[in-house]
């Protein structure tokens, strides 16, 4: 095995936006709710020797971590829709590595999370990231150099500025790393001027003084089908985002039990009180027209709302989006791998999902993803069946 220094993470607040405003939501909501995660390797990458046990040190760093009063104060007058009493919770908060498992067979990784939902909530993202900064080392595998790193990041925005839209860098989870992270962001900041709105990354944000950008994830929509069942797991998971946000984070995922279903559930209410919908999987300009349909059945002007594409994002994938959206719809763009893993090696196919949960003391339930993809459905077979049976999804 390559001998390396073991990454430390700069900050707890070294994760993506969405984590800690989910995480506000289950605090004041489903306190005692159970959660169980997954590390999945979709591409089927090999692991080094002695790679569990470097991931293993790395996440017993972490739990060092602590909230500064700087960093408290800073998401006080940035966020002010987090209460302070979750802010106060935040600043106690420290990860707890028992929640984390981590066993290596061969070239095969296993890591697995179980805890209080409150808790776990935190870990998906920044795990990730090790994978990924401990991957490339340990492989052998050797990065462009930080120049190289910046000026592909400056030639990035500079066509994106071109096309006259916004974007937001949303790479953390499959970054090559934190260095590489930075030297992105910077760069992002530097040349962006009004074409670069923010980051998903809280502590980058921070840094760079620039906007945190997130809301929720799929895992917020698969509690609560576990907890609701799937026919009101849409309603009541806005619902609930309402209740905690009372208008603020306006910007509703769809794609958790397919577009179809959600667009069904999404109502002149929930239409009109969202700032518009995330886009994460399956064709976007498809999704964009359904998108404009609906809003216009509603009675709705497209061109009050927003579409913010997620899904595996380049420069031609954009510019085919603009060109069909401009003068239709608002559209905004975040952009993750393609920024934050562009320096001359493979980017890693992973993910890290919500398997199963237990809410309020009840048994464990699986959860199931139906993504507007087939290929990503996620969860056990018995489970998706259930759910395609119940929203008649063909």
């Amino acid at each position: 095995m390559a001998t390396i220094s073991i990454p430390r993470l700069p900050s707890l607040l070294d994760n993506d936006f969405y984590k800690f405003t989910m995480q506000h939501g289950v605090v004041k909501l489903f306190p005692r709710a159970r959660a169980r995660y997954q590390f999945i390797n979709r591409g089927r990458h090999p692991f080094p020797p002695g790679f569990g046990d470097a991931l293993r040190e790395a996440v017993a760093a972490m739990s060092e971590l602590r909230l500064t009063a700087e960093e408290k104060k800073w998401l006080a007058a940035t966020s002010p829709y987090l209460d302070p009493t979750y802010l106060d919770f935040l600043q106690g908060y420290s990860y707890d590595p028992a929640e984390v498992t981590i066993e290596q067979r061969g070239e095969e990784l296993h890591v697995s999370v179980e805890g209080y939902w409150y808790r776990t909530i935190l870990w998906e993202v920044p795990l990730m990231a090790l994978i990924s900064e401990l991957y490339y080392p340990l492989s052998g595998l050797e990065r462009v150099g930080d120049e190289q790193v910046q000026q592909t990041t400056r030639r990035k925005i500079e066509q994106y500025k071109g096309l006259g839209v916004t974007i937001a860098e949303f790479g953390t989870r499959r970054r090559h790393s934190y260095q590489v992270h930075q030297l992105v962001v910077g760069a992002l900041k530097g040349g962006g001027e009004k074409t670069f709105v923010g980051t998903s990354n809280v502590h980058l944000a921070r840094l760079h003084g620039v906007k945190p950008i997130g809301t929720h994830a799929h895992e917020w929509f698969m509690f609560h089908a576990a907890r609701y069942g799937f026919k009101m797991a849409n309603i009541l998971g806005l619902q609930h985002w309402v209740e905690v946000y009372r208008g603020d984070l306006g910007i509703a995922l769809s794609d958790t039990y397919t577009t179809e279903v959600f667009l069904e559930q999404f109502d002149k209410m929930f239409s009109k009180l969202f700032d518009g919908v995330r886009h994460d999987s399956g064709d976007p300009v498809a999704f964009a027209e359904k998108t404009i349909r609906h809003y216009e059945r509603k009675g709705i002007d497209p061109l009050s709302k927003t579409i913010i594409f997620s899904d595996a994002l380049n420069y031609e994938k954009v510019a085919r989006i603009v060109e069909h959206c401009r003068g239709r719809i608002g559209m905004s763009f975040g952009i993750g791998t393609s920024l934050t893993n562009d320096v001359s090696v493979q980017p890693m196919n992973m993910v890290i999902k919500m398997t199963e949960t237990q809410p309020d003391g009840a048994q464990w339930i699986p959860v199931v993803k139906l993504s507007d993809e087939r290929g990503k459905y996620t969860g056990s077979p018995e489970m998706i069946e259930l759910a395609k049976k119940l929203l008649q999804i063909p």
